[in-house]
């Protein structure tokens, strides 16, 4: 067999492939053919990051959304059903509508709950009413154990209506440094300390705070400090109460970030769907 010359091998390659594949002309040139291919590598990651966002902050909108209503509701059902557990078995058969229905009706306890107490006040108003609770009032108060149980609880139930009623449970909200110098905690100024109270040291003008644990509202300590040991801050008691709540994380700046981020989210939702 004869030997082929190297050259005359390349130019039959280079043929070969010159055949196979065409010549790009004019109107097709190799970047042409690369460019579409880019394009579509390139805008497809940055798309499926931006759905995954766009799911991700609609699945957080939902939950800002459901979640406090939810937890609202439970809350008041729960209080429901326990004045109608409390209740419904006082409540006369004839005016119960669970016995004509069959079906339980969930508030009837709560209503008749309110019914009675507004008719207990009603009684009290008049000469016969005043005279039946002063008698009831002095039995207890000649009970012995009885007798503290009820005035504790008689002061704190008169003292907190009269507060909410006046809408002063909570006047100022301020800072006091507790529990050691250099640390400052958030309070509540609820008024003047008593009198008993200011006796033992009559040279300050003590007030009574309520400063409470956090993300355990009703919980805390209620102090008898001095005056000029409480800087008062312009700060809502809402605000305050957040504060607390959330153990630091919402304040009034977040909450202004969050109502932000919600017209924005709002707006570009409008932007995509008109594009769409």
């Amino acid at each position: 067999m004869g030997r082929v010359p190297v050259g005359v091998c390349g130019r039959r390659a280079i043929g070969a492939m010159q055949e196979r594949t065409p010549s790009p002309g004019p109107e097709h040139g190799p970047s042409d053919q690369v460019r579409p291919t880019l394009i579509a590598a390139v805008d497809a990651t940055p798309r499926s990051w931006h759905v995954g966002a766009r799911l991700r902050n609609y699945f957080l909108t939902g939950l800002v959304i459901v979640g406090p209503v939810t937890i609202t509701l439970y809350s008041v059902w729960y209080f429901v059903n326990v004045i109608d557990t409390w209740v419904k078995p006082y409540i006369p058969r004839i005016y119960n509508p669970e016995h004509y229905l069959p079906f339980p009706v969930p508030g009837v306890g709560l209503v008749f709950a309110i019914i009675g107490l507004t008719m207990i006040g009603a009684l009290a108003a008049n000469l016969l009413g005043r005279t039946l609770i002063s008698a009831g009032e002095l039995m207890l108060e000649r009970t012995p154990i009885v007798r503290n149980v009820y005035r504790a609880l008689k002061q704190i139930f008169e003292s907190v209506l009269s507060a909410a009623g006046s809408g002063q449970s909570f006047q100022k909200v301020g800072l006091m440094e507790f529990p050691s110098k250099g640390i400052w905690s958030l309070v509540f100024v609820t008024g003047e300390a008593a009198q008993q109270i200011t006796t033992i040291r009559p040279q300050q003008e003590l007030i009574s705070v309520f400063m409470p644990t956090g993300m355990l509202p009703p919980t805390g300590f209620v102090c008898f400090v001095p005056k000029q040991d409480v800087t008062l801050i312009k700060m809502s008691v809402e605000d305050a109460a957040k504060i607390i709540v959330s153990a630091g994380m919402v304040n009034p700046e977040t909450q202004a970030k969050l109502r932000e981020l919600a017209a924005q989210s709002r707006a570009d939702h409008r932007s995509s769907a008109a594009a769409e």
